[in-house]
């Protein structure tokens, strides 16, 4: 088979290589200058920031692709792990170490708070048991009802109705530590208060297979995957963007892609997009063809929080920072709800600072560091003006790390870029400016999700954050094989 894959984030790429490596012919369509998509990577001044995703788990993952072409993963790139997995700080000073040496994390817990050592174990055994049911069914759709139907039981037991932080809650006292144990979510957009408890499998995925980072940033990763598809005979083309996706009037069946700009057809016998969901229905599918996902209906789901991440490139390196560290300010839930449920931009913050020089110099020139510092922040569903807003919640942010953790930072900041919710609406095609597309709650969660496989067109497949399992490098590149496996499944 002929098929497009519009966009080339990692959902893009796995579904691509997978397809390739199949027999069919790929071509990757990608509006920017790069591959990578949200994990796009500046380099300016001599340093290189990775754009996006800087956290890798599940590398089994990663090398399932490359085994899947014939080929090994330490040819292409290097992947090591990371320790500690985050520093987490809070407002008292006081610092978690987050590893995956489980007698560290318990002898922390005990300094925390003793009485919450008991309460932990029970959070584990609960997080193992999600585990063995959750992540077996990340790479298996839900297209049908009676996938989901299959599964309620388990769910049911499992809890999946409480969320995340009221899983951790049940078990754990401590302030302090109930962040600690319920902040994931919001590495895949979610509100740790309405995020699903499936999520809290995240903590014994990290604990079995550690948190690891790509030799040369994310976006070295990103690389190997092109080198890889490209080695197996696809074909990716850069600076093009797809102004429509072409129907059949008569079959409903997607005939391939219309290119912006000189109005160039590509046929296709399946498309898959990458690209944001609501995106690709609202602006790529003509509403004729959507009689489930009308703009109404798109329009009408819940979206991720946005966020606004400044990259910036130090004369100096700061030692006692490690390479992954979240920043936890003085409120937690009602700061959340502030972004998710008010889209108020609030005038506090919680952080995460990405110092990947800590395990790469090479990121940086000699004796620098290279950063960047991520806050998440509403969606454009809110009213704050950017444009306005943008340089004072950088300087509130700058003033913030210079007092508390990174000494005369603003005077040996030597490069910068930053990027806010305009840059996701605009340069990414993300519906409202969401960093991570649809919500992860649970009525937006397995077959309540956008599927991989459209309900409208019957060739047209999704990969990436916005359908089935979600968001985060496991969930993407799980993403791209349930939209492989479908179309495997169409071909014969």
């Amino acid at each position: 088979m002929n098929i497009i894959t519009i966009g080339s984030g990692f959902g893009g790429l796995s579904a691509a290589i997978r397809l390739q490596a199949s027999g069919h012919q790929v071509t990757i369509i990608e509006k920017r200058d790069k591959a990578g998509g949200r994990a796009y990577v500046y380099e300016q001044d001599g340093f290189v920031f990775d754009g996006g995703p800087t956290i890798i788990t599940a590398p089994w993952m990663i090398h399932d692709l490359f085994k899947l072409a014939g080929r090994r993963t330490e040819d292409y790139v290097s992947i090591v792990p990371v320790t500690p997995f985050y520093n987490i700080r809070f407002e008292d000073g006081s610092v978690f170490y987050y590893t995956g040496d489980r007698e560290k994390i318990v002898e922390q817990i005990r300094a925390f708070n003793p009485s919450d050592v008991e309460g932990y174990d029970k959070f584990f055994r609960a997080t193992e048991r999600i585990y063995k049911v959750g992540f077996d069914l990340i790479d298996k759709p839900f297209t049908k009802f009676s996938d989901m139907v299959r599964v309620i039981p388990d769910m049911v037991r499992l809890g999946s109705h409480r969320s995340v932080a009221g899983l951790v809650n049940k078990y754990i006292k401590d302030e302090r530590l109930r962040q600690v144990f319920s902040f994931h979510p919001l590495l895949v957009g979610g509100n740790p208060f309405q995020t699903t408890s499936i999520y809290a499998l995240i903590h014994k995925l990290e604990q079995e297979s550690g948190v690891w980072f790509a030799m040369g940033g994310t976006g070295a990763l990103v690389r190997a995957f092109v080198k890889l598809f490209q080695d197996i005979g696809g074909e990716i083309r850069l600076s093009t963007e797809v102004d429509e996706i072409t129907i059949d009037e008569r079959t409903k069946s997607a005939t391939g892609v219309r290119l912006k700009n000189t109005s160039e057809v590509l046929p296709a016998d399946a498309v898959v997009s990458n690209a944001d969901v609501a995106w690709t229905y609202l602006n790529l599918v003509p509403s004729r063809f959507r009689r489930k996902h009308t703009d109404k209906r798109v329009k009408g789901m819940r979206y991720s929080m946005s966020l606004f991440v400044i990259y910036f490139g130090t004369d100096r390196q700061y030692h006692d920072m490690e390479h992954h560290e979240i920043i936890m300010g003085a409120r937690y839930k009602d700061l959340v709800s502030d972004i998710f449920r008010r889209k108020h931009l609030p005038d506090d913050f919680s952080l995460y600072l990405h110092r990947p020089t800590k395990t790469d110099a090479s990121l940086a020139p000699a004796g620098c560091d290279s950063w960047y510092v991520l806050s998440p922040v509403p969606h454009l569903g809110g009213i704050t003006d950017w444009k306005i807003k943008g340089q004072l919640y950088r300087d509130a942010i700058i003033k913030y790390l210079e007092e508390r953790y990174l000494p005369d930072l603003s005077k040996h900041i030597v490069t910068e870029h930053r990027i806010d919710p305009l840059h996701f609406q605009d340069e990414l095609n993300s519906h409202l400016g969401s960093a991570f597309s649809v919500e992860p709650i649970l009525t937006q969660s397995a077959w309540f999700r956008p599927h991989n496989l459209s309900e409208d067109i019957p060739n047209l497949f999704f990969a990436g954050a916005g359908t089935h399992p979600g968001a985060g490098l496991p969930g993407v590149i799980s993403s791209g094989k349930i939209a492989a496996d479908l179309i495997e499944k169409l071909n014969h």
